[in-house]
C-alpha cells in the first residue's frame, strides 16, 4: 500500500492532550503523520514534543521555516486541524496567517489539498456571530468542516468531555477525502 501522508494540526484544546494516539491511530490507516501545532497547543504538549517527533518520524511544527531553509515535510495527501478552536477556525476563515498551522491550511485551499476540520469549542463562543460565518466560509471554499450533527456538538462552559472528542470521525473524514474521487 503506497503512504499516504496526513498533515494533523491541532490547536490549544483539551483534547490535543490525545494527539499520541491519534497519530498512532492514524498510522495504523496507513498514514505518515506530519503533526504541526498552534505555538499555544506546543507550549502545552512541550514535554512530548520529542516524543512526538520521534512517534511521526517528522519534526513537530509550529512556526514557519526561516527563508532558505529547507521543507522537511513530505507534500501533504490531506490536512486534519483538529482540534480547532474558536480563533484558529475564524483566523482561517478570514485568512489571518500569523500561526504556521493556519498559513498551511489557507494556502492548501488554493493548492486544492483535500481538508477536514473538526472544531473544539464551547456554547458561549458559538454564540459570536463571527463562528458561524467562519464555518460557512470554510466549508464554502471546499472544507469539509464537521460541526453539528455528524461531528462535534458544543458543550457548556467548564463541561467539556475531551476523551469524548470524536477524533475516530475526523480520521475517518480525512480517509474520505484522500480516497475521494478528487484526491491525488
Amino acid at each position: 500500500m503506497t503512504t499516504r501522508t496526513l498533515y494533523l494540526f491541532g490547536s490549544a484544546a483539551p483534547p490535543v492532550f490525545d494527539v499520541a494516539k491519534v497519530v498512532e491511530d492514524a498510522q495504523r490507516r496507513g498514514f505518515e503523520v506530519c503533526l504541526g501545532l498552534t505555538p499555544t497547543a506546543a507550549r502545552w504538549l512541550d514535554e512530548s514534543l520529542d516524543g512526538l517527533a520521534a512517534l511521526t518520524g517528522n519534526p513537530v511544527r509550529w512556526e514557519y521555516k526561516l527563508p532558505g531553509e529547507p521543507d522537511v515535510w513530505p507534500k501533504a495527501d490531506v490536512i486534519l486541524v483538529a482540534p480547532a478552536t474558536f480563533n484558529t477556525m475564524n483566523s482561517w476563515a478570514l485568512g489571518l496567517t500569523r500561526e504556521f498551522v493556519v498559513g498551511v491550511v489557507a494556502e492548501g485551499i488554493g493548492k486544492r489539498i483535500p481538508t477536514v476540520a473538526m472544531p473544539c469549542v464551547n456554547a458561549a463562543y458559538v454564540q459570536h456571530r463571527q463562528f458561524e460565518r467562519s464555518v460557512a466560509e470554510l466549508r464554502e471554499m471546499g472544507v469539509d468542516v464537521l460541526y453539528g450533527e455528524g461531528g462535534f456538538v458544543p458543550n457548556q462552559p467548564g463541561s467539556g468531555k475531551p476523551k469524548e472528542y470524536p477524533w475516530r470521525l475526523a480520521l475517518d473524514a480525512a480517509e474520505r477525502a484522500v480516497s475521494g474521487p478528487n484526491s491525488a
